[in-house]
């Protein structure tokens, strides 16, 4: 597999404002998880999972939060590698409480990890499912699904290029560029997505905000080497 510089895909001129190996708990502290996981660091790496057996539905799953709140305009890098399928893993970006207030703000109702909170709750996000390995269907045609809430609006979609874990040798990398009112997304350097939002068919542009990991169970998976750029 050829190995690209760790900025490839980031836009001229933009600078590193964030950068977390994620390799040990002193990376993950003032983060938040939202539903009953565990994080361990066997490989020097964030391994994120359930402690709910999958069989409690999305009781089961979880999102780890980022404490930090990024600009409107960013690039996230990350490494990611699915250890145990089945699941789905997703990335929340530009998170947002409703009504302008914090994601975290004490006033909002308590989230649990699942997934109606997120989409249908009092937040809004882009959020991007880039490993849906969860239903036979998804097992059968892999895609990658980019949606925006307030709602369960599905604006783009692209071809996952990811084996499944069993052909899995490394970690791949993901990259997210929000600029303006696009959104790209793509793995190891391979563009998988586009998408300009245009204010209005699916509410306002997003802005500034947080970034998640969220995991349906049974999936276990490693983050690692976490960067944000902006201009």
């Amino acid at each position: 597999m050829i190995t690209q510089q760790a900025d490839a895909g980031v836009p001229e001129g933009w600078r590193e404002i964030y950068h977390n190996t994620l390799e040990g708990s002193a990376q993950v502290e003032g983060f938040r998880m939202e539903g009953d996981g565990a994080v361990t660091f066997p490989q020097g790496r964030l391994r994120l999972e359930s402690t709910r057996g999958a069989e409690e539905g999305q009781k089961a799953n979880v999102v780890f939060w980022c404490p930090e709140v990024f600009p409107a305009e960013l690039a996230v890098s990350w490494r990611f590698r699915p250890l145990r399928e089945p699941g789905l893993a997703i990335l929340f970006f530009a998170a947002a409480g409703a009504g302008g207030k914090d994601l975290f703000d004490p006033s909002l109702p308590v989230r649990t990890g699942e997934y109606d909170q997120y989409h249908h709750g009092e937040m809004d996000a882009y959020h991007i499912s880039y490993f849906r390995r969860m239903w036979e269907e998804e097992r059968a045609f892999h895609t990658c699904n980019l949606r925006k809430s307030y709602g369960f609006h599905l604006v783009a979609q692209g071809a996952d290029p990811l084996p499944d874990t069993a052909d899995m040798t490394e970690a791949y990398r993901m990259l997210v560029v929000k600029r303006g009112a696009a959104v790209t997304f793509s793995i190891n350097e391979l563009p998988v997505l586009h998408w300009v939002d245009d204010g209005s068919s699916f509410g306002p542009l997003l802005g500034a905000g947080r970034l998640g990991f969220r995991q349906m169970a049974p999936l276990i998976a490693e983050y690692s080497d976490l960067i944000v750029y902006a201009p």
